[in-house]
């Protein structure tokens, strides 16, 4: 955001707003910014580059003897100049190839060892001399706005427009005097689209200062509106977005003279980075610079041209395959959402961002539209990024700009249009606006705020009084009731920003000064803040995993669309992100295991043949939602077990990855087969329901554990041994075994396996859960016992059976364990198998 220092006197001095924004010099107003309203990125001594530069009176104008296409002029500079040569009048010739040169104009001239300004500042200055030019001396130069760093026009020298005594300085008759331009960081006033107009931050500048501002009689909510003079210019306006726009307000104008703007308007745009182009233009730019409110204009008769009868403006989204060429000389296809402009037959603007050129005002232009809307901010936004268009509108409008201010502008604009260039109002303010009633009535976008003196001070450790904030809040035209000590406050309608207490909190800090506030700690509860159960648990879940070899990863919450497809899971049950980080992030997940799956292939490929991983992560269904009705978030835990074909690893990834389960949860697990009633939901989808079971602890459900369908390990080039588990995080706050340490016995452990044949339709883990109670039941005390599967074998030549080989390991506390004993034991258990389930051991 730049900003002239002298535009911003000017702007006191011309709205009587009362004020001396800068009395203590800009170097301290540059620290009175950078403390309390934004931070100074650069001073730019604008000024300066027109130092030396004369307005002259070319006196005498003729044809250069030995050149068709120059002029020799004899210039008055009253004497100023220095070290020139003159004729006897005085007088200084200049050879001068503009075609608009001629006796009795006012010019401006760059002398013998004068900088051309363009150049000044720049790594290459052009210092100017006197030099001959076929054969005539030519002092300096006559300049053209292009020359003086202006504008881009170098087709001709630079006509003064105000009657000023030759001699008289550019910079005095222009008051560019001095001129510092203040470049301030644009992401201080995110919150702030008042602070983009010059008027907003001259506002602030006298504020921060403790003076009280004025604003223009004409810059009011509830405006005179101009009333139709010239020919009648009939203007419709169709709204088909009432939601993205607000507020669109538009008024025809006649009689109008497209021509160059005046010097001083040329200089206060270039001051801004903005490039002069027409006098309509330069207005709409101008009022834009100076309130924050972003204005258009059309060419009324190519509107009509476009629209039949009479000037039709539609708002609407575009149609397919619709086009529109920008006045940057891009054509786009706008995405569908889009805000446009159009006419009955085509598009004819960006709605928010840029115009269209085949309605763009002028040379030949003499009837208007002049357009001021409210757009909304993310619109614009998206489109803006959408299209890589990033607009000194767009700038405006993405910050949210107040609709309360429309009316304003479009009748000063239109006023100033009609006084300077002869316009005519031709039609009445069409002013479409979507505003509810109560917010038009009260001239303020939010509510009044009602904040206690003693809710301010306590925040800010101040002790000022409620009339002591009164006046910083007025001085920038707040409305304040003051009722004992408690404010009652309604922010003037161009702010959007004060909403709550704390808005005001803020405000008071600011305007009061931040450096003035003491360097005190608030006095507060020291007591520590109760440890975060589901944090707390989290960490103990990695150490856990960590400690059995596991390795931690994490992924993108966000997810393609085919990765939910390739693991089975239905991409019409997640959340689709409307503005996403990547085309490959388009959904949030239904679940941790495809993200986990993903991470295999790319870690084998990369030469890693044996691993495991899990994560912690959420995940969120559609229709899933809580008490309050929001999308609920499941607070998930994966993990999966992973090897390389070509390591040939013996055994089922089940039981590695239910080794890892153990690990985590450590007692009490049972499993059973997927219901059938479940086997339809997206967390079952990547699992193959005949190698895959629900886990429980107690009545408790923990999740799933399994391994992969065959089409799913095909699409995700998974290897053949991969397996993994997907447990509910919050369900092991309650579940978790929270014993850090299990002392082993010194004595040595004793190992046996048993071997039990059994009928084929068993299934494994019955058995296992018979085997572990009985061996429970039978140990002798204080001994430690761990039960672990070994195989699962059918042989070929007796398919009515099947068989299942368990591993006892058992150690004493209290002495050394025989083998003769441990036998005894698996006798019971087997007995205890074959009683039961008809188990025979081998």
């Amino acid at each position: 955001m730049r900003v002239s220092v002298n535009k911003l006197r000017y702007i006191n001095e011309h709205y009587d707003a009362g004020v001396n924004v800068v009395p203590d010099g800009v170097e301290a107003l540059v620290e009175r910014i950078g403390a309390q309203l934004g931070a100074v990125e650069a001073v730019i001594p604008f000024g300066d580059k027109f130092s030396g530069a004369l307005i002259v009176r070319v006196v005498e104008c003729e044809k250069h003897p030995n050149a068709d296409k120059l002029s020799l002029c004899k210039i008055d500079d009253g004497g100023t100049a220095e070290g020139v040569e003159r004729d006897g009048q005085g007088r200084v010739q200049v050879v001068c190839g503009a075609p608009n040169v001629r006796a009795d104009m006012l010019a401006v001239w760059l002398p013998p060892g004068v900088t051309v300004p363009s150049t000044f500042g720049t790594s290459d200055p052009f210092v100017l001399e006197a030099r001959e030019i076929r054969g005539q001396k030519s002092n300096g130069m006559l300049a053209s706005p292009k020359e003086l760093g202006i504008g881009d026009s170098h087709e001709g020298i630079l006509e003064v427009d105000r009657e000023v005594k030759p001699g008289t300085t550019f910079a005095k008759a222009y008051r560019t005097e001095g001129e510092v331009v203040l470049d301030i960081e644009n992401k201080m006033f995110t919150h702030r689209p008042d602070c983009f107009g010059t008027m907003g931050i001259a506002r602030e500048v006298a504020g921060i200062q403790q003076q009280a501002f004025k604003s223009p009689e004409w810059y009011t909510a509830q405006p005179e509106l101009p009333s139709v003079e010239g020919a009648k210019l009939p203007l419709t306006i169709t709204n088909e977005l009432p939601n993205l726009v607000p507020r669109f307000i538009a008024v025809s104008m006649s009689s109008i003279t497209v021509k160059p703007s005046p010097v001083w308007l040329q200089i206060v745009l270039t001051e801004a980075g903005i490039r002069p182009i027409n006098n309509i233009v330069d207005y709409t730019n101008f009022y834009m610079l100076e309130t924050g409110q972003p204005l258009h204009a059309y060419d009324y008769d190519k509107v009509k041209t476009l629209s039949g009868d009479k000037a039709t403006l539609v708002i609407r989204n575009p149609k397919p395959g619709e086009q529109l060429a920008l006045l940057n000389g891009k054509t786009i296809t706008p995405r569908p959402e889009a805000i446009m402009i159009a006419a009955d037959k085509q598009l004819i603007g960006l709605g928010g961002v840029m115009g269209g050129s085949e309605t763009e005002v002028d040379d030949s232009t003499k009837n208007i539209i002049l357009e001021c809307a409210n757009f909304d901010m993310y619109s614009v936004r998206r489109t803006s990024m959408e299209h890589g268009l990033f607009t000194d509108a767009v700038t405006r409008f993405t910050k949210g700009q107040s609709p309360l201010q429309n009316l304003a502008v479009l009748a000063k604009i239109t006023s100033d249009l009609c006084e300077h260039f002869g316009g005519q109002v031709a039609s009445s303010v069409v002013d479409d606006n979507h505003l509810d009633k109560t917010l038009l009535a009260r001239n303020s976008i939010h509510p009044p705020v009602t904040v206690a003196a003693e809710f301010i001070n306590t925040r800010l450790g101040l002790q000022l009084s409620a009339a002591d904030m009164a006046s910083l809040l007025k001085n920038v035209e707040f409305t304040v009731e003051v009722k004992g000590e408690e404010l009652i406050v309604t922010a003037p309608f161009w702010r959007t920003d004060i909403e709550l207490r704390e808005d005001i909190v803020e405000e008071i800090g600011r305007l009061y000064g931040y450096d003035h506030l003491p360097l005190e700690l608030p006095q507060r509860d020291l007591t520590p803040a109760p440890k975060d159960a589901l944090l707390s648990l989290k960490a103990e879940i990695r150490e856990r995993l960590v400690k059995a070899g596991a390795n931690e990863i994490l992924t993108y919450s966000f997810v393609h669309g085919d990765l939910l497809r390739k693991a089975g899971q239905d991409p019409a049950h997640a959340f689709q992100i409307a503005n996403a980080l990547s085309p490959d992030l388009q959904y949030y997940r239904l679940s941790l295991m495809p993200s986990l799956l993903a991470t295999v292939h790319p870690n084998l490929k990369a030469g890693y043949d044996e691993f495991v991983l899990f994560e912690l992560g959420k995940a969120h269904i559609v229709g899933q939602n809580d008490d309050a009705g929001l999308p609920s978030e499941d607070n998930l835990t994966g993990l999966i077990v992973a090897a390389a074909n070509k390591l040939k690893k013996p055994g089922a990834p089940y039981y590695l990855a239910k080794k890892y389960l153990q690990a985590l949860v450590r007692d009490g697990l049972t499993y059973q087969p997927v219901p059938e009633n479940m086997r339809a939901y997206d967390i079952t989808k990547p699992y193959d329901l005949n190698r895959t079971a629900f886990i429980y602890v107690g009545e408790v459900f923990l999740g799933i554990i399994g391994e992969f369908r065959p089409a799913a390990a095909r699409a995700l080039k998974l290897p053949k041994h991969c397996a993994g588990f997907e447990l509910d995080t919050t369900a092991l706050l309650t579940v978790l075994d929270k014993a850090a340490y299990t002392p082993l016995p010194r004595f040595p452990k004793v190992t046996q396996d048993i071997s039990l044949k059994v009928p084929v339709d068993l299934a494994y883990q019955p058995l296992f859960d018979l085997v572990q109670a009985e061996l429970d039941k039978v140990r002798p005390q204080n001994t430690l016992v761990e039960l672990e599967p070994i195989d699962i074998y059918q042989r070929d030549d007796d398919k009515e059976h099947k068989q299942i080989s368990l591993r006892l390991h058992i150690a004493s506390y209290e002495r050394t364990l025989t083998d003769s004993e441990v036998n005894k034991l698996l006798n019971l258990a087997a007995a205890a198998a074959k009683a039961t389930v008809g188990a025979e051991r081998l």
